[in-house]
């Protein structure tokens, strides 16, 4: 099935690229500064006769910034062939909705579509999609909807209009607020990173999320703010800031303790949400205390975007970075970058990424004894090093049986595991020759 994603060389549309093209479609990119580079590193065909390929494609993805979505819908809709779907990927839906209604063909249907994640994450599993269909994706909505759930994604149908409401909140009033407190930081030129040494675990938190919206594109956050639904609530929200402000600044205590209570008796379940927050401070210091019990020993820690694997022996851990030591270069990381891998997942990447050495060893085994079964002992005696071993040579002198047995194991430390091997071999009554 042919895709077009116009927009495919952005980052929102990489990623549906990648998603779309891993399922068995055939996905063509268009971009307006003709990224050829980025269409060949995704292995993907850049629609150089954009006007042809829009008439070949069975389905149109729009993934351009807000502003362009609508003249976008106009020049494309009116090109697509019969029977085929034109969706996009934009955060506010009425509009869209209503372009892809107007300049689409009869025979062609179309839906709204709002992913609940940015391009940062690597599988869809677990995350939101919001599908806004109008009467007019009978055959193209249940596939759609099908190919997010059958991935692991979470599904909402809600109309335009529902979506828009809900987003004037959910994006709106939330990037609007977390803004708003960088700007202030901005403003009265807090020492941002200085703050992290007496930051408690709710503080942390939140400066994390703030630093997470200022470093999106800010031109994407600044459509969001557009969504005609939201302007009249930046309004509500600062009337309330300069509420509580001026109850706090005629000392009325109970005033602004009302307040509250009125906030937390119509946000309901506030016990849930403690759980939750309660969780996330919960993993958090159980990472910091994982690598502080890791202090001494080898590990390896996967840098999460560079994807490199770092090895070594944890010499120390702070609050907010570890290091690694190997041989005499030491290397020094943010816990916030990398991830700790477990024993399973270290003992793979070293298996496919460290070199191996061939030994053999050759010995008399115990009269009446298995050799093959020795053999399993020797594989099981190592499993972190040893990769395989096998039998290369059987012969008999003076009535004793020889065995030469070939192992490959991981190059670094072969000569300790050896030496382990060796000592297994004579504790269970094998004489070395």
């Amino acid at each position: 099935m042919k895709m077009l994603i116009i927009g495919g060389t952005g980052d929102t549309g990489q990623w549906f690229v990648k998603f779309f093209q891993s399922r068995g479609f055939d996905v063509h990119v268009w971009g307006k500064n003709h990224r050829l580079d980025i269409a060949k590193k995704l292995n993907v065909p850049f629609a150089e006769d954009l006007d042809e390929t829009i008439r070949t494609s069975d389905i149109v993805m729009i993934s351009v910034p807000i502003n362009r979505t609508g003249d976008m819908i106009a020049q494309t809709a009116p090109k697509m062939k019969s029977g085929s779907l034109l969706m996009d990927v934009t955060s506010i839906k009425m509009g869209a909705v209503a372009a892809m209604e107007k300049y689409t063909p009869g025979d062609v249907e179309f839906l709204g579509t709002h992913p609940m994640f940015g391009p940062g994450i690597s599988d869809i599993r677990g995350q939101t999609v919001i599908l806004t269909p109008t009467t007019r994706c009978k055959h193209w909505l249940p596939l759609i909807k099908k190919i997010y759930a059958d991935s692991g994604a979470h599904i909402e149908i809600i109309t335009p209009g529902e979506h828009d409401e809900i987003m004037r909140v959910v994006q709106g009033l939330t990037h609007f607020a977390y803004i708003s407190i960088g700007t202030t930081l901005e403003t009265i030129d807090f020492d941002v990173a200085k703050s992290r040494r007496f930051m408690s675990p709710v503080y942390e938190i939140m400066l994390d999320f703030v630093g997470r919206i200022l470093a999106q594109n800010p031109y994407l956050y600044a459509m969001i703010q557009t969504n005609p639904q939201v302007n009249n609530l930046h309004d509500i929200y600062i009337a309330q800031c300069s509420q509580l402000s001026d109850l706090i600044k005629r000392g009325d205590v109970e005033g602004f303790v009302q307040k509250m209570k009125l906030a937390a008796v119509h946000f309901k379940n506030t016990e849930s949400a403690q759980r939750r927050s309660d969780k996330l401070i919960h993993n958090k210091i159980v990472e910091y205390e994982t690598l502080i019990q890791q202090t001494g020993r080898h590990c390896a820690v996967k840098h999460l975007y560079t994807n490199k694997i770092h090895t070594g022996t944890l010499t120390g851990v702070t609050p907010l970075t570890i290091t690694l030591q190997k041989n005499k270069k030491r290397t020094t990381l943010k816990i916030e970058n990398i991830k700790l891998l477990r024993d399973e997942e270290y003992l793979r990447w070293k298996k496919e990424h460290i070199p191996n050495v061939t030994k053999d060893i050759s010995v008399y085994v115990p009269e009446g004894s298995n050799p093959n079964i020795i053999k399993q002992i020797i594989q099981q005696s190592c499993p972190d090093t040893i990769n395989n071993t096998g039998i290369i040579d059987t012969y008999l002198h003076q009535d004793k049986q020889g065995i030469t047995y070939r192992i490959m194991m991981i190059a670094e430390n072969h000569k300790q595991t050896m030496q382990q091997i060796a000592e297994l071999l004579e504790g269970i009554g094998c004489t070395l020759r």
